[in-house]
């Protein structure tokens, strides 16, 4: 129940539509106990059992409620019919109708407003956990499959809204049904009452017994879920490699593995839960049954209950049967509910260990330098930094080289925040980054990585993620910058032509200079480049380079390289190796010195 008190918080937005449900649910509750008592007088019309009565009742206390209702619809019914019987059955019928009728309006207005709290649970929740996703730093999705995310917030979401919520529609109206039938069962006959009441406890034990697995079945299929929803989304990801190397038949027995895995975890799960139904059914009817045993006992043998009333009294007898499954089958929606809760609130309630301190700063320029003072990073347990120190000064361009492994790019993603650093300092103008606010250090930095980031839309729309309400000018300005405009101008929609998912419209240097325009239109003090050019053949690499060097006048660069042939005119050229600066300096000072970073020209040199 600790799940579903911390899902509850959400309907809170939402709770004068659970007052209206709560309201239309009493009445429903209400009217259907009525509705049933009020087969007594016309069976008693039909049965002949009406008395004539010319004086209503007079009532004589809750003790002998059942005999003044029974008095006054036999007085009604003698001043409506006189001594026409038809229209007697006319008036019971017409009453009988009204309140089913009644009954059924109050439990649709209950369910109609019940609507708007499920649906704006789910719609909260999902918002919350999509912001979330985006707020948790990289590091949490480096541990996580993303298809298991997709599975958390589509099915898992879904499951919640299916069974916690549901419970909200049956937690006041089957209690209360179940209530108010027992209290009018109790004023037609109070020893059938407490005889029936001695066996339904028995019938609960036993139908409960059924569910105590169910959690931990549903928890399995839930994550088998996740786990090929993950398969879906790593095969579309790289369907290009599983097609060139004709291993469609593995993925696919991989795939086929967790879908029979789903299969017979599924098939326990309902099977489990199915078994409810019949088991609650047969137990009713064993209950009904022994009640018309024991009912028929006191109308024919000990003559203390009427026909009209016995007969009405079954009928409210199996009007406890539906609530009471009803609330059966919603305990074992709890624990399917408990186990989708569980999976969703471990990500709402993760905590981002890069949050913005109470005190941190905004700022809104670049004066002086960037300076990393005894830095040291691990990811894991080995140190990819240790002691590491770099100063990079304000409109100088500097170069990270080194082999892969070296640190390189860790230094982008420490720069930029992406993670913490363990050890040392980061600082800004001599401010350290974490006393920084996230939003308005990132707004000093521009980023473009090795893999063009881009997005299912337009090419408009991809630019002007730079800049929030660019102006088509700033846009076609910044794609000119980049080298771009040319060939956006011959797609056949031009900057409104949609580029596909991840852009794969395009080839890989027209997704990076998109890339290299978006950065230009956001135009930031500080340019961090990550291997902006190895993917690129020469042309692409000619055309991108000149519109990096473009970008990069006037402005502080932070350039991770790994064809040193573009960076041969950076202010200062820094080459790592094992998460430590070997030597640096300008090229011609570190060809001079003839140790790694020549070897590194050399080797290249000798590749091309």
């Amino acid at each position: 129940m600790n799940y579903f008190k911390k899902i509850l918080r959400y309907a809170v937005p939402y709770r004068k539509y659970g007052f209206l449900n709560i309201f239309f649910n009493i009445l429903y509750a209400l009217f259907s106990a009525l509705s049933f008592a009020a087969l007594i007088p016309m069976l008693n019309v039909l049965f002949d059992k009406t008395k004539q009565l010319s004086a209503p009742p007079n009532f004589e206390g809750i003790g002998k409620a059942k005999d003044y209702f029974m008095d006054y619809m036999n007085y009604q019914v003698t001043q409506y019919s006189g001594e026409d019987p038809m229209k007697g059955l006319v008036l019971v019928v017409g009453l009988v109708l009204a309140l089913f009728l009644l009954k059924n309006v109050f439990n649709y207005l209950a369910m109609y407003f019940i609507t708007f709290l499920r649906n704006g649970v789910l719609k909260d929740i999902r918002n919350k956990m999509y912001s979330k996703i985006v707020d948790l730093p990289i590091s949490y999705f480096s541990e996580k499959r993303k298809g298991d995310v997709i599975a958390r917030i589509t099915s898992d979401v879904l499951e919640i809204q299916h069974s916690f919520l549901s419970i909200l529609e049956l937690i006041v109206r089957e209690p209360l049904t179940i209530l108010f039938t027992i209290m009018v069962m109790f004023l037609i006959s109070v020893k059938l009452t407490i005889f029936v009441f001695v066996f339904i406890p028995i019938a609960g034990m036993l139908i409960s017994r059924i569910g105590k697995s169910l959690k931990r079945k549903s928890d399995k299929v839930q994550r088998e879920q996740g786990e090929f929803l993950s398969i879906v989304e790593e095969t579309l990801g790289g369907l290009r490699v599983i097609k060139a190397f004709n291993s469609e038949s593995r993925f696919f027995n991989t795939f086929k593995k967790s879908t029979d895995r789903f299969f017979h975890f599924s098939n326990s799960l309902l099977n489990r839960q199915n078994l409810a139904s019949p088991t609650g059914e047969f137990l009713g009817i064993l209950v009904i049954g022994i009640l018309l045993w024991f009912g028929g006992r006191l109308v024919l043998i000990e003559g203390s209950l009427d026909a009209a009333s016995f007969i009405a009294y079954m009928g409210l007898a199996y009007n406890i049967l539906t609530p009471a499954k009803a609330i059966s089958k919603a305990s074992y929606s709890v624990k399917k509910g408990n186990a989708a809760a569980e999976r969703v609130l471990e990500i709402l309630e993760s905590e981002n260990p890069i949050e913005d301190k109470a005190s941190a700063i905004e700022k809104s320029n670049f004066n002086t330098d960037i300076q990393l003072n005894q830095v040291s990073f691990k990811y894991e347990d080995d140190y990819v930094l240790e002691d590491f120190n770099l100063v990079v000064p304000k409109g100088h361009t500097v170069a990270l080289v080194g082999q892969s492994g070296s640190g390189k790019s860790t230094i982008a993603n420490l720069v930029t925040r992406f993670y913490d650093v363990n050890k040392g300092e980061i600082c800004i103008d001599g401010n350290n980054i974490k006393d920084i606010t996230k939003k308005s250090l990132r707004g000093l930095l521009g980023l473009v990585t090795q893999d063009s980031i881009l997005f299912n839309d337009t090419v408009r729309n991809n630019i002007g993620l730079g800049k929030e309400n660019a102006s088509e000018e700033e846009i076609i300005a910044a794609a000119k910058v980049a080298n771009a405009h040319d060939f956006i101008m011959e797609l056949p929609n031009g900057y409104n032509t949609n580029i596909g998912d991840s852009g794969n419209k395009l080839s890989g240097g027209q997704k990076q200079r998109l890339s290299i325009a978006r950065a230009v239109l956001k135009n930031p003090p500080i340019m961090i480049l990550d291997e902006a050019t190895s993917a690129l053949d020469t042309e692409s690499e000619r055309l991108v380079q000149d519109a990096l060097e473009k970008m990069m006048q006037n402005r502080t660069s932070l350039v991770i390289a790994h064809r040193l042939s573009t960076i041969q005119n950076a202010d200062t050229i820094v080459v790592i190796s094992k998460g430590k600066i070997e030597e640096q300096g300008t090229h011609e000072e570190l060809m001079k010195l003839g140790k790694g970073y020549k070897k590194l020209v050399e080797m290249q040199s000798f590749s091309l």
